[in-house]
């Protein structure tokens, strides 16, 4: 009982942290897209960001032990 207790909150820290990561992350890209006025940088711009996230939160993930 107290193991899938554990796990439980477990799996909701790993949700909260995942959250916020994700937050501040747009965050980030909407301040930097609301500066770039060319349209093929800010697609550009949108694919590194995308590709960042897709890969900075399995390594936040792993870093917390979650």
């Amino acid at each position: 009982m107290a193991n899938s207790i554990g796990e439980l909150l477990l799996e909701i820290l790993n949700a909260f942290i995942r959250d916020v990561v994700y937050s501040l992350w747009l965050k980030a890209v909407t301040s930097l897209g609301t500066k770039v006025h060319n349209r093929a940088a800010a697609i550009v711009l949108a694919a590194i960001m995308g590709l960042g996230l897709f890969f900075l939160m399995p390594v936040v993930s792993g870093l917390l032990g979650l």
